[in-house]
């Protein structure tokens, strides 16, 4: 499923349609998102890098880690950006780009509100830009929209050049933009980056507990795909710690799902989920198993009381004679339907309009004789619940 995401990235958006658009979410019982933005970030560079994507290039706007995080992650990849920085240009008619793949880093990290810049330039007349890490640009003012949406366009028009060529955008954390702008300015951004036709695809971490339900709606509305993150034992979330739920909390740790919801154009949805596993700071996703729904079960904390029959209980139940149900003697189960009398089903009631009532002279019980006033009044539902007793 994991793969199903990569390949919706890198294939990128169609003819006339908006670029694909993932929102990755998690919580702080499991707080796995990042691993799973950074195993999308390093697969999507790969893609690129290997000229297999749409994209020729991918703009990382840094949020939550300092551009030289990535540089040193993607390294540890395989993924070498110094050589990624280099375009290779072919001689066939006339001179054109081939392969040209860069990944260049906005720098909202350092410095994202001019603060250190400003101290730096009283105090000794310097610039923050020098001490900025190589092949990173620095972003001064988180605040203004408007400008990080031509920063970041700038960037990718400056990686794959003029004409057609696409580009990708990842954004490593919208909790930190959402600490400087409204909800409205960055559904703004991401809508306005979204419909660019110089954009493939487009990909943000949200941490959904730190803000409210509404924020993590507007995200998810403005996405084609969400991926959730949650905990292996939902039991476990939100219980205070006791020794019953350590092997819970324990499981969890490294352990969780993985849901996600792909909106197709055709208005569709489609769900899948697999499962997690964090080690060495790497993630694995694999298919879920039988093995693992019973461990699962294994783990879920016991109870004195069981929810479910066995056979010969239930053979049992059915034994059981309830009072006024009918018995099967043979006789009829008749309804009173509010137009006759049980007693006269055989035969038809006199019209009202004569104002004659006929009764059962032989009969020795009494009984409720009902008119109705016209035609056009309903007759008493036959889903009363007490028709089946013998009342």
């Amino acid at each position: 499923m994991a793969e199903s995401i990569c390949r919706a990235l890198r294939d990128g958006a169609l003819q006339g349609e908006h670029a694909p658009a993932l929102t990755i979410k998690d919580s702080i019982a499991s707080p796995f998102g990042f691993h799973v933005f950074t195993h999308l970030l390093t697969q999507l560079s790969s893609n690129i890098l290997a000229a297999k994507s749409q994209s020729r290039g991918l703009v990382l706007v840094a949020f939550s880690r300092s551009p030289s995080f990535y540089l040193d992650l993607l390294n540890r990849k395989g993924i070498d950006v110094a050589s990624s920085q280099k375009c290779f240009v072919v001689l066939m008619n006339v001179w054109e780009l081939k392969h040209c793949c860069r990944i260049e880093i906005l720098d909202c990290y350092t410095d994202p509100l001019g603060w250190k810049d400003a101290l730096l330039a009283s105090e000794n007349g310097g610039s923050l830009s020098n001490e900025a890490s190589t092949g990173a640009s620095l972003c001064r003012n988180v605040k203004d929209m408007d400008k990080l949406y031509s920063s970041i366009i700038e960037l990718g028009k400056g990686i794959v050049g003029q004409g057609k060529v696409r580009f990708c955008v990842a954004i490593d954390s919208v909790n930190e933009i959402l600490r400087h702008a409204s909800i409205s300015s960055v559904a703004g951004l991401l809508s306005n980056l979204r419909s660019n036709d110089r954009v493939s695809s487009i990909f943000w971490l949200s941490h959904s507990d730190l803000h409210e339900d509404r924020v993590t709606a507007v995200l998810e509305y403005m996405s084609s795909m969400v991926a959730s993150i949650e905990p292996q034992n939902q039991s476990a979330n939100g219980r205070r710690c006791n020794w019953e739920s350590l092997p819970l909390l324990e499981h969890n740790y490294w352990k969780g799902r993985f849901h996600v919801r792909f909106k197709r154009r055709n208005g569709r949805v489609r769900v899948m989920s697999e499962e997690f596993h964090v080690e060495q700071s790497a993630i694995n996703f694999r298919s879920i198993s039988s093995e693992d729904e019973i461990v699962n079960r294994s783990l879920l904390p016991k109870v004195q009381f069981n929810l479910q029959l066995s056979e010969k209980e239930q053979i049992d139940r059915a034994k059981v004679v309830l009072p006024f149900e009918h018995q099967g003697t043979g006789k009829p189960i008749q309804i009173y339907d509010g137009r006759r009398s049980l007693t006269d089903g055989k035969s038809e009631a006199e019209p009202v309009s004569t104002g004659i009532l006929q009764t059962n002279e032989n009969s020795s019980k009494g009984e409720i004789i009902y008119l109705r006033d016209s035609d056009d009044e309903r007759p008493d539902s036959d889903e009363d619940p007490d028709d089946d007793l013998d009342i």
